[in-house]
């Protein structure tokens, strides 16, 4: 059963346009010119209830537009969509009682309140029944392990902690949807691998559908089975994500640092980023990049060595010369 759909989905926005000055301010009184920025063109849709997908693409590929049209924030210019058999855009109460938004960047708790005055809040606005409500915060409370910071004020939570309090929030109605925005931006690595097990386990106990945008790879990879490419507007992926990380990520960005000055060859096959005394960025291939690590570590003996996946951006490069569209 799909939970979304949509059908050539477009969204078209016109931009004004003038010259420089006074004069042109002036000549835009009378003949205004517009050009039009197609931020989704003609997208087609389905994820089915329970499914974990990942929407990723570079800045301005239309990611946002694409969510803002799912959630009802804005309308779409032509096409079809539908979500849990709504129109999106009437914003209707059955509607938006239905979904939930959590941002990495934006927050809907209040800061001088707590998380328990913050929930019975949330519970008013929801209509949310008394039993789902106990039943729903002891389980997630549990989950998060944040029984000790429910009675002190949100502005006291380190990011993580507050997060945690994020996805309460969102998923005390039980939503069928859950549209996540950069959840982990900004955590350090400990509670960016703790909040992915949070959200496995919610999809996997609680049968949430999620759809998560993220520019952080291993959010993608260790949560998402299915992943969407979106750039320029369009859809340029759309299946396995193992199968688009095998294919299309290629290589790994190695850093190795040195407390010394160090006069470091960059390895065959490999291209140099960046270099100084005391430092070098290379991109290497993917394959067999362990024994490079291994053999490098042992000739430079470096005080740090780190192996980052390649940007996505450089992935959805490789996808357009590849002329892929699944």
């Amino acid at each position: 059963m799909n939970v979304i759909t949509t059908q050539g989905l477009s969204k078209i926005y016109k931009r004004f346009e003038k010259e420089a000055g006074l004069k042109g301010s002036v000549k835009s009184l009378f003949n205004r010119k517009f050009t039009e920025k197609h931020a989704v063109s003609a997208f087609d849709l389905n994820i089915e209830k329970g499914e974990f997908v990942g929407l990723i693409g570079p800045n301005g590929a239309g990611k946002t537009t694409l969510v803002k049209m799912l959630t009802g924030i804005i309308a779409p210019t032509s096409g079809e969509i539908s979500v849990l058999g709504y129109y999106p855009n009437k914003l209707e109460n059955a509607f938006k009682k239905q979904y939930a938004v959590v941002m990495g960047q934006k927050s809907q708790l209040f800061f001088e309140l707590t998380p328990t005055d913050t929930f019975r809040l949330f519970k008013e606005l929801y209509a949310i029944p008394d039993d789902l409500y106990k039943r729903n915060v002891g389980y997630f409370v549990e989950l998060f392990g944040v029984s000790q910071f429910l009675n002190v004020q949100v502005r006291t939570l380190s990011l993580g902690e507050r997060m945690k309090m994020e996805l309460i929030v969102a998923l005390l109605h039980s939503p069928g949807v859950l549209f996540l925005d950069e959840p982990t931006i900004g955590l350090d690595a400990a509670s960016q691998r703790q909040m992915r097990l949070f959200l496995k386990e919610v999809n996997r106990e609680k049968g949430t559908t999620i759809l998560l945008t993220s520019h952080y790879m291993e959010d993608v990879r260790s949560l998402c089975p299915r992943s969407i490419v979106i750039g320029g507007g369009a859809k340029i992926y759309d299946g396995s994500t193992d199968n688009l990380f095998d294919s299309y990520q290629t290589r790994k960005k190695i850093t190795l640092a040195f407390d010394t000055e160090t006069d470091f060859t960059v390895p065959y096959n490999c291209e140099l980023i960046d270099k100084s005394p005391y430092k070098v960025v290379f991109m290497a291939p993917k394959d067999g990049d362990a024994r490079l690590i291994s053999t490098l570590a042992q000739e430079y003996t470096p005080i740090d060595i780190s192996a980052e996946e390649e940007d996505i951006g450089a992935v959805v490069e490789r996808i357009y010369a590849g002329g892929m569209n699944r």
